[in-house]
This record gives structure tokens, C-alpha cells and sequence, in this order.
């Protein structure tokens, strides 16, 4: 009897299948080429104009092939999970899962951070390229620092701030600062902070997969929100501690318009959001990802009274402390321009900022985002196409950060609390090793042939 012929299998569905692997494959071959054409044509700008300040385009990284301490750390996270990990996915207790989930992504993470060594992977990169830790002495006052905050955010102000600690709103500075205070100060435990915070992000991703369409599809994107290839920078940037922030506020608020707890999920949710605000200008974006999930909740309008109490505190917080969002935020625009921002040329990266991110979501997302473009243009699949709703909201918020033109270049880091909303699209997939195969190569190649910035 041929495969085909089974019982129960429609005589069809085999050809289907095939096909439906052919545009999967398409799909991703497509992406691999945009970030090859970004590569081509941006080495030609960089080598006629010298604008796009990045050496290897259209990542912030330069050539170095190059083996470290956690290149067999690496392989062998990435083999065990592409081995075990879709099996241990349907296995394991809801529970267990989500904890097995943590520590694989943590293992996979220092493990690619390790490939550049302790020092040059994660001690001296979070002190040298993010900048927090170069300011933590201004800090000594903290009232008076942040009613004076904008007044150097200016490139020609006076004691002028370091372009990230300019480029966001204090809140990201002061988390290192207060690490410093208890004795967690130094590049090497804002790394253990960032890798370790970053890391439940893919917790919360899944809670709010689980709640919002079901727990299949959650358990089926659990292995590849571990082998991420954005793990590459979440150990490496603070980057990855806003993205874990951004996500259990959508997690709660997921929570809260399923009727878990409303009023403490929702309480919750709404002083993550407001904190997520005051950690970057960009994530308020992720207004688009919680109209998601208000969209596709079943008690909407209950828990948000006690989402908007929440988000108001942190808010009013700064604003009482002499801090003032909108202020800061029409400074960092006129910064973003006299800097760097304002020679990158906007007609290159604004196609180039998607090759940047097929690097960070891999080749499988991107099959997977046309297999979840096809569910909401059939309809077909109720549980699918929520997945869809909530996918296609970070897709959008992406376009609108990127037509905006205050993300050009480095959104391998920038964008990555919105790109881990993409990789739950990787659940519609079959053949899920072999993609998972194609997740840890990419992560693996640009880490050993790359010496990125971040």
C-alpha cells in the first residue's frame, strides 16, 4: 500500500504537501537572497560613499572566521534541540516546558556570546558598545539627573550623553545603575542580567501563543523560539532585557483578556507596558501588538481599567521627577540627525533593515510567514489565523519603525523585541527539523564568520 493510500489520508494530500514545501523552500530562498543583495549592493555604497557606517553590511559587524570556547557548547545545544526538542515539545508537562525552554535558550545564548570569548562576547561588549555603564557615576544624584536629562541629549550640549544613553529614555540607563548599587556593577553582570531576563521572553511568547490560539501551535513554535538566531545578540545588547520586558507585558494582558486574574494580570501588564515605554522611544509600538491581542481576547474591556492604572505610574513617576517623554523624545530626533541617522541613506536601508532581520528570525520564519499569510487569506484555520492576527501586528510595527527612518542600520538588535514575535509563525511548518537545522545554521555562520557589533 502506498503512503498515499493510508487510511484516513486523502489521496491528495501528499502532492499538496510537496507543493506546499516547494514555496516554503522558494520562500526562504528568497529571503537568503535579499540579504545577499543587501550585502552586494551595500559593500558598493559603503566602498563609494562611506555612509552606511557599517562594515559588513547590512549588519553592524566586520569579517573575522573565527572558533571560540562556546563553538562546542553550540553545536551541541543546537544538535540536542534539533534531536529532541520537537519531541520534548508535545512530551513534556506545560510546566516543564516552559522551564526546559528557559535553559535551552539561555545554554543556546552563552553559547554563541562564548564563541567571541568571555571578555570580547560579553564582559567588555555590554561596557563598550551599549554605554550605560559609562554613565552610571552621573547617576550618583538620580532626582537631579533626570530633571537635567534632556539638557544633554544634544550632540553640541554641554557634557553631552554617550548616542545610547541619549537614544533611549532613562529608565534603560538606571536598571544598570541600580545593578551597580547592589553590588551587580561591571560588563559582565549586565551581560549575565541581559542574557538571563532576555531569555523569558520566549516564556512569555508561548504563554501568549497558548492562551490566544492554543497549546499545539505553542508547543510546536517552543524549539524555535530556542534556537533563535537573534540569540546572537540578545546576550550582547540590553536589547534583549527590553524584549523579555515588552513580552510578559503582552503576556498579562494576554492573561487578562482571557480572564486569568484580570485585575492583577491586568494591573501587571499595563506597569510593563509603561516601563517598556520608558525603555525605549520605538517599543511604544507595541500599542499595535496589544490591539492584537485586545482583538482576539474574549474579555476585553474588563481588565482595562486596570491596564491604564498600571501603565499610568510609571509614567508619572518620571514626569513628577522632572523627566518629560515627549521633550526627550523631539531632542533625540534633532540627535538622530546630526549624527550618523542623518547620512545613512533611507532609499538603502529601507529595504536593507529586513535583510538585517531575516538574520535575526532565520529562513524558517520566513516560510513560516508565508504559510501564515496564506491562513489569513483562507480563513480556513480558526486557531491559524489567530496566530496570524497576532504575527502580522509585529510585522506591521516593524513597517511603521521602518518607514518612520529612525531605524536605519543595527535593527539585528533594535528590532528584536518585535522579531520574537515572528518566530511563532514557524509552528505552521512541517518538516520541523530540517528547519530547525536551517535556524542554528544561520546563527552559527554569522557568528564564526562574523565578529558582529553588538
Amino acid at each position: 500500500m502506498t503512503p498515499d493510500l493510508l487510511p484516513g489520508t486523502r489521496p491528495d494530500a501528499l502532492p499538496d504537501a510537496r507543493r506546499d514545501l516547494r514555496r516554503d523552500l522558494y520562500t526562504a530562498t528568497a529571503a537568503a537572497l535579499l540579504v545577499l543583495t543587501a550585502a552586494l549592493v551595500g559593500s558598493a555604497i559603503e566602498r563609494r560613499d562611506d555612509t552606511l557606517f557599517v562594515r559588513w553590511p547590512p549588519l553592524l559587524a566586520h569579517w573575522d572566521p573565527h572558533i571560540g570556547p562556546g563553538t562546542p557548547a553550540a553545536l551541541a545545544v543546537a544538535l540536542a534541540v534539533i534531536a529532541y526538542g520537537p519531541v520534548l515539545a508535545v512530551r513534556l508537562p506545560w510546566r516543564s516546558l516552559l522551564l526546559a525552554v528557559w535553559g535551552a535558550g539561555m545554554a543556546w545564548t552563552w553559547s554563541l556570546a562564548l564563541i567571541d570569548g568571555w571578555d570580547r562576547g560579553i564582559a567588555r561588549r555590554l561596557t563598550t558598545r551599549a554605554e550605560y555603564l559609562q554613565v552610571i557615576d552621573s547617576f550618583g544624584d538620580i532626582p537631579a539627573t533626570l530633571r537635567d536629562f534632556t539638557q544633554h541629549i544634544l550632540i553640541h550640549s554641554p557634557d553631552n550623553w554617550p548616542a545610547h544613553v541619549a537614544g533611549h529614555p532613562p529608565a534603560a540607563t538606571l536598571t544598570f545603575v541600580y545593578l551597580d548599587r547592589i553590588g551587580l556593577g561591571g560588563g559582565a553582570w549586565a551581560g549575565v542580567w541581559c542574557i538571563t531576563v532576555g531569555a523569558t521572553a520566549a516564556l512569555a511568547v508561548l504563554v501568549t501563543v497558548r492562551l490566544l490560539t492554543d497549546e499545539n501551535l505553542a508547543r510546536r513554535a517552543a524549539p524555535f523560539l530556542v534556537l533563535a538566531p537573534g540569540a546572537v545578540w540578545m546576550g550582547t545588547s540590553a536589547n534583549g532585557y527590553f524584549a523579555a520586558v515588552a513580552a510578559w507585558a503582552v503576556a498579562f494582558l494576554a492573561l487578562a483578556v482571557t480572564g486569568h486574574r484580570p485585575h492583577w494580570t491586568g494591573l501587571a501588564s499595563g506597569l510593563l507596558f509603561g516601563l517598556t515605554a520608558y525603555l525605549s522611544y520605538g517599543l511604544t509600538l507595541f500599542a499595535l501588538i496589544a490591539a492584537a491581542v485586545l482583538l482576539l481576547g474574549t474579555h476585553r474591556i474588563r481588565p482595562l481599567p486596570f491596564v491604564l492604572a498600571g501603565f499610568v505610574v510609571v509614567p508619572v513617576v518620571f514626569t513628577a521627577l522632572g523627566f518629560y517623554w515627549w521633550e526627550a523624545y523631539d531632542l533625540l530626533v534633532t540627535r538622530y540627525y546630526e549624527g550618523v541617522g542623518g547620512v545613512r541613506p533611507y532609499s538603502y536601508w529601507v529595504w536593507a533593515n529586513f535583510a538585517c532581520t531575516v538574520l535575526v528570525v532565520g529562513l524558517a520564519t520566513a516560510a513560516g510567514l508565508r504559510r501564515t499569510g496564506v491562513a489569513l487569506l483562507r480563513r480556513d484555520d480558526r486557531t491559524a489565523v489567530r496566530l496570524g492576527v497576532l504575527v502580522l501586528a509585529a510585522l506591521v510595527a516593524m513597517v511603521v519603525a521602518d518607514l518612520s527612518g529612525m531605524s536605519k542600520a543595527e535593527t539585528e538588535r533594535i528590532w528584536l523585541p518585535f522579531a520574537l514575535w515572528l518566530l511563532p509563525a514557524c509552528a505552521l511548518l512541517k518538516g520541523v527539523r530540517g528547519w530547525l537545522a536551517a535556524q542554528a545554521i544561520v546563527a552559527l555562520l554569522v557568528n564564526h564568520l562574523l565578529l558582529t557589533g553588538w
